[in-house]
């Protein structure tokens, strides 16, 4: 039977309404006034009204030239990894055909989008971590044309070691823009910035609400909200690794979620002291600690099933197995973003620099999606191909099958190739 030591708050369903007419709002006036509402909404939120919104070349070099060499190194080595990995995703997202029938072939292509929009949040922290995730996925799916956005830092423009990410990472086209008004950009184009096809990204409850309303329009990657972390723990687990990991998601946002499944009352509870320790020296204990205080929870289970059962129900966007036995936990638990296995890894890794995509789904969206890999950035389509006499036999069923639904003319398609074909009595 599961034991709550530390429960998160509840909280009564938010109201939208308003978010969704502002956004909603912002995508109107992009849509049919182009540059000018950017600029207008750029100066509104974010103080910025550049000459031209596209970072150029020179820039870009600029930027390079004065950051430190051991940070372009770090940047560098992350997004190897990233890129690396994402290349072993694509050797496996082949073009195949099959021969099903005599004489009736059937195929699979997979085929990139032509062109992506990667937004690169700024906000509380310089996210360097998303354009390693939005632009070199794409790049490596095959995508030709990939554009980025970011918000400017201070009414200064792009913070430097992102700029240099979005560039290294590979990025055709680079804007400072921030906000839905970027969304609404890269969706409807304006002076100098064609439209894409697909929107990648995580944000804010304005940027979420912006890629649900610019669905259809454009593709999507996902629905992102706040970020989450669960983790599985045992008698073996260390207490203050655990604290640690918790407190690590708890800094995000004041709404990011975190709990604790212990199979081990004792190290569930030394956790929490643990937590009070370290949340008093953090240095981002003024949002850790309201996030932890409203959202994080402490379960204690009986056994490795129940914990499994628990941890689908809530279809967390982080998985941490701390467990002496954590492969069993990689063969039965089913609904997370990402997986990270045993004491050695941790979260961190993933949003930064071990190779996995940090673009994940949250808020229960693990029940029917992954993250963001590079066959998001694909299409698999399909063709098929028989000679006349697999046609034959193939029109006589399906004449039969359509004429079941009383679509006739359907049917009729099937009969002139049955004319055509069949052997003259």
């Amino acid at each position: 039977m599961a034991i709550y030591l530390k429960k998160a708050k509840e909280k009564p369903p938010e109201d939208l309404s308003q978010v969704r007419e502002v956004v909603r709002e912002i995508l109107e006036r992009v849509r049919t006034e182009g540059e000018s509402a950017v600029r207008y909404y750029s100066e509104k939120f974010d103080q910025w009204s550049p000459k031209s919104f596209k970072v150029s070349e020179e820039e870009i070099k600029a930027v390079k030239s004065k950051l430190p060499t051991s940070v372009i190194e770090d940047i560098d080595f992350c997004q190897a990894q990233i890129r690396n990995f994402a290349q072993e995703q694509m050797k496996r997202l082949v073009d195949f055909e099959v021969e099903t029938l005599p004489g009736v072939f059937l195929g699979q292509k997979v085929i990139p989008v032509a062109s992506s929009g990667s937004y690169v949040p700024g906000g509380r922290y310089p996210m360097l971590a998303s354009a390693h995730m939005t632009v070199i996925t794409p790049k490596v799916a095959g995508v030709r044309r990939v554009v980025a956005c970011t918000p400017p830092v201070k009414g200064e423009g792009i913070y430097p070691a992102t700029l240099y990410s979005m560039a290294a990472a590979g990025a055709d086209e680079i804007y400072c823009i921030g906000g839905v008004q970027a969304l609404a950009a890269m969706a409807y184009g304006m002076e100098g910035l064609e439209p894409v096809d697909f929107l990648v990204g995580a944000g804010n409850k304005y940027i979420a609400e912006a890629k649900r309303q610019l669905f259809g329009d454009v593709g999507i990657d996902l629905l992102a909200g706040p970020t989450e972390i669960l983790i599985i723990a045992d008698a073996h687990a260390d207490p203050h690794i655990l604290a640690a990991d918790l407190l690590g998601q708890a800094e995000h946002d004041p709404n990011s979620r975190q709990c604790l499944i212990s199979l081990s009352r004792e190290v569930a509870e030394r956790t929490l002291s643990e937590l009070e320790k370290q949340l008093a020296v953090l240095p981002t204990r003024e949002v850790a600690e309201v996030s932890w205080r409203d959202n994080g929870e402490v379960i204690v289970v009986d056994s490795p099933e129940e914990a499994v059962e628990i941890s689908d129900r809530w279809a967390p966007e982080h998985l941490e197995v701390q467990t002496e036995n954590w492969r069993y936990y990689l063969e039965h638990c089913t609904n997370y973003g990402s997986m990270f296995c045993g004491e050695e890894t941790t979260v961190a890794y993933g949003d930064k620099t071990i190779g996995t995509n940090h673009v994940l789904p949250t808020m229960r969206a693990a029940r029917y999606t992954g993250g963001l890999f590079v066959g998001k950035f694909v299409k698999t389509v399909t063709y098929q191909y028989a000679t006349q006499e697999a046609s034959l036999n193939i029109a006589r069923v399906c004449e039969r099958a359509c004429n079941y639904e009383n679509m006739l003319a359907h049917g009729i398609s099937c009969r002139v190739r049955i004319d055509k074909y069949s052997s003259p009595e």
